[in-house]
């Protein structure tokens, strides 16, 4: 049958197209186990021909129910009510995983399936008819779809029923009036219904007085039989209240609850209970817990009789050995002897009578316990034998007949029942609670449909009673869960089902809400026996089971903690293969349970070994060994029309339209990467350099298998937040913030996190960059912007990383680069280099503090507490006059830094280097340039720094370093370009803007010279006679033309470089200010002797040609 179903191609096709293809082929069979392993398979086929359309074949398998109901309802005439589309999307609410399918995909199947009817292969025309009269039942679908689907119809008959009987007493009326009496024979047995309702209440009083006050053998006979009739027309007719009563008179005559009262016509009652049992279980639904109340009470009774110990001698609290000594020393029923050791106290609260909602037998009730109350006892007790206790197993045993709804109400009705037994606070039994596992043993095999009805009542229960206060009831209730479980997986599940997962999810609540360790470490153990026992069967069972190891892994029990990573230790060595035999999703589950152990505060080994698992998990990610062995077989063609599918898939980019087999799996990768992520944050440094090697070697080693989607998912979800910590949380100061502690046994680590793991981390992410730039060169720009937004962090140490990471990613991937990402090179360089512009306009605002701010911090008992406010404020200008200060200062390292940088890189690629793209560099390098000019010429503001010499330790001027080096590079810049003359170079547009930036620049410098060189100097005039007295440099000044001297010496020799024809069209710019030159003072000889050559070789002969 397998064989058949997958030879079925339904790619593509929408779902009641896949159905009326798959039935056009044979008849399906009227046997409902038939129906339920072919509808399995159908559903499991179609989700493997398309695997967006549903979240799980289980979907699939119930919409298929669905679709068959919907087919009969549509087109079989002898349904009357059709089922309208709301009806249809109503009744497959909540089919996916919980979830609703969407509502135009359930309204679009609906309109199609009521215009075209889904016809199954013809035998003949007689059984084509047979099929239109009785088609549910011929597919065994009249009970089964009730489960998933409310009766229809039920309702209506109950609100009509009132005026049936009023119109039937009319007639009656009617009939009376008349002389003669006519006896009408019934023909419809829906009579039956309205004769209960006026009579029912007669009829129980009849039974009930007689069979109380009676002992009259006869008529207690006629009263028993009168109560199984009235219970079984009640049942069969669905009269629920009054089934319910008769029920409930019943078991109470059986006197289970009072032993002491029980006579011969009670036992009868007993198996009367027992006959309905048999006869009428599909039909008791409710009524099914007074049945089973009998039971238990029949069964307690029995034990009692044979002198077991009560099971509250299994869940009781240990005793201290004065109460053993005391209790052992207590006096036996003297017949009970014979047959085991009942204690007194539990016997003489039989004895004792009790009420029949009482949860147990008898009261707790103390006294002593006369010998004719023994004997009586025991004469009751012997007279029960005569219901045989394999007449009350019969009950269990036959629930395999049950229908599929009445297997539930069952089922339901056995719960309540052992709850009741459990939390009985004296006498706490288990007797309902291995029934429950005897009837899912006997049950297990019914149709899967009904089986996961049955399972969601005592998941439920499992997950209550796993959880009780009573540790002995508890673990009994584990254990009976692992016995059920390992039966539960001898059966075959099949491809992208989600059964075991459900059926295994109890021991997951269980492990996360138990407050027991005992419990906790049972649930391990036994998820360890199904894996060693099972490992064939299990497929989506494994996605609980790595849910228990996650719970675990977080765990605060350290015994915990190590015996899950164990099992899960031997799991991965072992066992791999079979995780992602059929469902590869789990791929994801066992990652994310290995992250989760990596987080172990336990033990540093099960987190180095949890990250060791992780790359094994990369290698067999990349090996493409992810349930190849089940999807290969199912892969036929590629680049077919997709299956219009109700959801969006929740990934899948594709390129041009088509899906890879190695894109089939893509999303696997980001939960491992994106774990190992994390780590980086982890506050144990061996972790923190594991969980980065072992990232960057999967990326490194595997990187080939990745397209560019996935690459930019990488780098946008699992490299580029690495850093996020760096670039938003570290104290600009670069001392230690309570914001920014990472903290390892107590202690900040920030440094050591900084200076080793990010400094690591981004060199990492500009070699993962350079190997693979083939693929990933479009992220050029998020690469480029991830480092300059290191560089712009107001951070010393972080910029200088940044920096240090740029001219890494430039030297080793330089070379590669076109003329356009050059372009993206330079603009990010010029973004840095703007942003990093030192900022001294605080100093302009007149809030810096003025005066002897050495003694701002006076002690505190020298200051008038009047003066407390006033001083509270100059102690926040301070603070805030050292945090710009410390910034200005800052950027101007980083400035100085990244032109070092810039002038490094463009050594390095000068000749691969456009005209644009150095130009561009020029523009940035020459705003820095003039801005350090700006600040360097403002005389105002440094006399201001002058003052907090001693805060700011900062030379006069400040930025002169930086001033000069940038105009010295600008100029090598356009010197260069005209010497070197690169391809775009030989525009014409290109050459003159070269030629005038340089004029200009020599012009701006030599301008600047002569500024600063005559500043210090005062003139003084007499009588309109310009007579002028010129004061001697200082010391400083001195200084600082002595530091531009190179610069200037270079800008005359550039000057002279130009050629006769460029200088003579600009001689009248120049000749000025050589003439200043020659005037000024200068700070050291160099000046004057490049003037000089400059007069002499240049300017002068061209001047004297001139005359």
């Amino acid at each position: 049958m397998h064989a058949y179903v997958d030879s079925f191609d339904f790619q593509g096709m929408e779902f009641d197209e896949a159905i009326r293809a798959f039935l056009q082929g044979f008849r399906l069979p009227g046997e409902a186990q038939k129906i339920d392993r072919i509808m399995e398979k159908f559903a499991e086929r179609y989700c493997k021909c398309n695997p967006k359309v549903f979240s799980s074949a289980d979907t699939a398998y119930v919409l298929a129910y669905s679709v068959i109901l919907l087919n009969t309802d549509a087109h079989n005439p002898m349904v009357k009510n059709k089922m309208s589309a709301e009806d249809f999307i109503k009744n497959n609410r909540g089919i996916d995983d919980g979830k609703d399918v969407p509502e135009e995909y359930l309204r679009s199947l609906y309109e199609r399936i009521s215009r075209n009817e889904i016809k199954m292969k013809e035998v003949d025309l007689e059984a084509q008819q047979k099929q239109a009269v009785n088609s549910n039942r011929l597919l065994g679908l009249d009970s089964i779809l009730n489960i998933v689907i409310r009766k229809r119809g039920e309702d209506s008959n109950m609100e009509t029923s009132d005026d049936l009987i009023r119109h039937m007493q009319e007639q009656f009326k009617e009939k009376a009036r008349k002389t003669e009496s006519v006896y009408y024979a019934a023909t419809d047995v829906v009579i039956l219904r309205f004769m209960i309702e006026v009579c029912w209440a007669p009829m129980l009083a009849a039974f009930s007085v007689p069979l109380d006050q009676s002992d009259d053998e006869v008529v207690i006979a006629l009263c028993l039989e009168g109560f199984h009739y009235a219970i079984h027309a009640t049942s069969v007719m669905s009269m629920k209240t009054h089934r319910d009563v008769f029920v409930t008179s019943l078991a109470k005559f059986t006197s289970l609850h009072s032993p002491a009262d029980i006579k011969q016509k009670n036992v009868d009652a007993i198996k009367v209970i027992v006959t309905i049992a048999d006869e009428d279980g599909n039909y008791l639904q409710e009524a099914w817990e007074h049945i089973l109340t009998c039971v238990s009470r029949f069964e307690h009774l029995h034990l009692l009789g044979e002198g077991a110990p009560p099971d509250a001698t299994f869940f009781a609290f240990p005793q201290n050995d004065s109460e053993k000594t005391k209790q052992a020393k207590s006096t036996i029923l003297p017949v009970l002897k014979k047959k085991g050791p009942g204690r007194m106290q539990y016997a003489a609260s039989t004895v004792m009578r009790g009420s029949y909602d009482s949860t147990g037998i008898g009261s707790n009730t103390s006294g002593a316990v006369t010998s004719e109350q023994v004997n009586n006892l025991v004469s009751n007790l012997n007279m029960l034998e005569q219901v045989g206790s394999s007449e009350m197993n019969r009950i269990f045993t036959w629930s395999q007949k049950l229908n599929s709804e009445a297997i539930i109400d069952f089922v339901k009705a056995l719960c309540k029942v052992s709850m009741e037994e459990l939390r009985s606070p004296s006498d706490p039994r288990v007797f309902s609670l291995t029934k429950i596992v005897e009837i899912a043993h006997y049950n297990m095999n019914r149709i899967r449909l009904v089986w996961s009805s049955i399972w969601h009542v005592l998941s439920d229960f499992f997950v209550t009673i796993g959880c009780s206060g009573n540790l002995s009831i508890a673990i009994f209730a584990m254990d009976s869960l692992r016995q059920l479980s390992m039966k539960f997986l001898e059966r075959e599940e099949l491809a992208n089902y989600n059964f075991q997962n459900e059926f295994m999810k109890p021991f997951v609540i269980v492990m996360r809400k138990s407050s027991a360790v005992e419990i906790r470490e049972l649930i391990i153990r036994c998820v360890s026996q199904m894996v060693l026992s099972r490992v064939n069967n299990v497929k989506s069972g494994w996605k609980s089971m790595f849910m228990v190891f996650t719970t675990a892994a977080y765990d605060d029990h350290k015994n915990i903690v190590l015996l899950a990573f164990e099992i899960m230790e031997k799991i991965i060595r072992d066992y791999f293969p079979y995780i992602t035999e059929t469902e590869t999703t789990t791929f994801t589950d066992c990652v994310n349970c290995l992250i989760a152990f990596t987080n172990s505060r336990f033990n540093k080994e099960i987190s180095l070994n949890a990250i060791a698992f992780l790359q094994f998990c990369a290698t067999k990610l990349a090996a493409g060994d992810l349930g190849s062995s089940s999807r290969n077989k199912d892969k036929e063609t590629s680049g077919k029309i997709s299956t219009p599918s109700p959801r969006t898939g929740k990934e899948g980019k594709q390129d041009n339209g088509e899906v890879t087999d190695k894109d089939d799996h893509l999303y696997f990768w980001f939960p491992l990467l994106a774990g190992l992520s994390e780590l980086s944050f982890d506050p144990r440094s061996e972790i923190r350099q594991s969980a980065l090697k072992v990232l960057f070697e999967t990326l490194r080693n595997h990187g080939h298998l990745f397209s560019l989607p996935l690459w930019e998912r990488v780098f946008e979800s699992v490299l580029f937040p690495i850093f996020d910590y760096v670039r938003h949380a570290i104290d600009p100061s670069g001392s230690s913030s309570d914001l920014n502690e990472v903290e390892t046994d107590g202690q900040l680590d920030q440094d050591a996190w900084l200076y080793e793991t990010c400094t690591l981390a981004l060199q990492l992410v500009v070699d993962l960059f350079v190997n693979f730039y083939t693929t990933v060169n479009p992220l050029l720009r998020k690469v480029l912007m991830l480092l300059v937004s290191f560089i712009k962090r107001p951070h010393q140490s972080l910029a200088g990383i940044g920096i240090a990471a740029f001219v890494r990613l430039m030297s080793n991937a330089g070379e590669l680069f076109s003329d356009e990402k050059w372009l993206e090179v330079v603009l990010s360089l010029k973004e840095a280099v703007n942003a990093t512009l030192p900022n001294f306009s605080f100093l302009d605002s007149g809030d810096f503090v003025t005066g002897n701010h050495e003694h701002a911090s006076m002690a505190e008992d020298d200051r008038d507490p009047t003066e407390s406010g006033s001083h509270d404020n100059e102690s926040l200008r301070i603070q805030h006059l050292y945090a710009n200060l410390s910034d200005a200062k800052c950027r101007a390292a980083v400035q100085l830094l990244l032109i070092q940088a810039v002038m490094e890189i463009y050594n390095v690629y000068r000749s691969q280097l456009s005209a644009k793209t150095i130009l561009v560099l020029f523009e940035a390098l020459h705003d820095v340039a003039l801005h350090a000019h700006k600040i360097n010429s403002n005389i105002i503001l440094r006399s201001k720094l002058q003052e907090f010499g001693s805060m700011t330790q900062m030379q006069d001027p400040p930025l002169l370093r930086l001033e000069n080096e940038s105009y010295q590079i600008c100029l090598t810049f356009l010197q260069n370009l005209v010497v070197d003359r690169p391809p775009s170079y030989e525009e014409v547009e290109v050459e003159v803007e070269v030629e005038t930036r340089l004029v200009w620049l020599c012009q701006e410098v030599l301008e600047f010279y002569v500024e600063v060189a005559g500043s210090g100097r005062v003139s003084e005039s007499s009588r309109g006679r310009q007579q002028h007295w010129l004061i001697p440099l200082g010391s400083g000044k001195r200084r600082e033309l002595a530091a531009r001297a190179p610069l200037v010496v270079a800008i005359l020799q550039a000057i002279y470089n130009l050629g006769e024809i460029s200088i003579e069209k600009n001689l009248a710019h120049f000749f000025p200010l050589l003439c200043s030159l020659i005037s000024c003072e200068h700070g050291s000889t160099e000046v004057q002797v490049a003037l000089s050559d400059m007069l002499s070789l240049s300017v002068g002969p061209l001047l004297l040609r001139s005359c």
